[in-house]
């Protein structure tokens, strides 16, 4: 049975509280002990390709899963995250016999936000985001939904920006389509080009930086990602933006927008999927 927690505002507020004073000293140590160790790495120059995933393994098969297969960079793993699907995911990735291919089913037992559909989208992914980063084992970790699409270059071009200039996270552009009906369009989030998480590739100890699982309870910077971006750039991160499109973000087939105005205008049947 899934619990969840209680969505009181009082309550809220010094969850916040006391979860942002425990990040701010956890981030700077976890950080200063990575930077200590990075001489070392487990794996030198293997990416962890990190894809969490809910009953959505058609779209898994038909966009994230091909565009990471299809990469030339050819040394990385992947780890698919089956957060207590009943789309039968774990035995559809199982049955590919992929060697890169690790599939991990993360419990739904565990403490999670109220059943909201704004709510799925702050922090959705988080419960299975930790459990896959648990199961990392590269140099570098990457990041995609089920529901993105990467260039061939993606990895190829941010591992080398990343290790060209020292930094230890990067991101890039997307393009992307918002609506069914609308146009491509090439987004930067200037001035502050927060990209897109399909984007983001790190170094692996920035593992460490556990994603937020209370962060739909703040006031502001409520999306989990949003949320670890900020708490890695307060801790000092060396953080790197590359000006190239290096992923494609799309509707959903079967729904009108993409991104957060797809929960608010499908809430209903979003809360209904997520029913336990």
């Amino acid at each position: 049975m899934l619990r969840r927690l209680p969505d009181n505002k009082f309550f809220n507020t010094i969850v916040s509280a006391i979860i942002a004073v425990k990040f701010a000293i956890l981030d700077k140590f976890y950080l200063y002990q990575g930077r200590i160790n990075k001489n070392e790495p487990q794996n030198p120059g293997l990416v962890s390709v990190l894809i969490p995933t809910y009953n959505r393994c058609q779209i898994l098969l038909e966009r994230a899963l091909p565009s990471v297969l299809s990469q030339t960079y050819l040394n990385y793993e992947i780890i698919i995250v089956d957060d207590g699907s009943s789309d039968k995911t774990h035995e559809t990735i199982l049955a590919l016999n992929n060697p890169k291919i690790k599939i991990i089913r993360n419990s739904r037992t565990s403490f999670r936000y109220p059943n909201k559909a704004l709510y799925h989208w702050f922090a959705g992914g988080v419960s299975a985001l930790n459990c896959g980063l648990k199961h990392c084992m590269g140099e570098f970790i990457a990041r995609i939904d089920d529901d993105d699409i990467w260039t061939e270059t993606h990895l190829e071009k941010l591992t080398e920006f990343l290790k060209e200039n020292n930094f230890e996270f990067v991101y890039s552009h997307i393009l992307a389509k918002m609506s069914s009906s609308g146009e491509e369009e090439i987004i930067t989030n200037s001035p502050d080009p927060l990209g897109n998480t399909c984007t983001w590739l790190f170094r692996g100890y920035l593992k460490n930086f556990k994603i937020n699982i209370h962060c739909w309870r703040k006031k502001y910077n409520r999306v989990f990602d949003v949320d670890v971006h900020n708490r890695m750039f307060k801790a000092g991160a060396r953080i790197g933006y590359l000006p190239e499109v290096t992923a494609i973000y799309l509707p959903r087939p079967g729904e009108e927008f993409a991104g957060s105005k797809a929960y608010i205008t499908n809430a209903s049947s979003i809360e209904e999927s997520h029913k336990i």
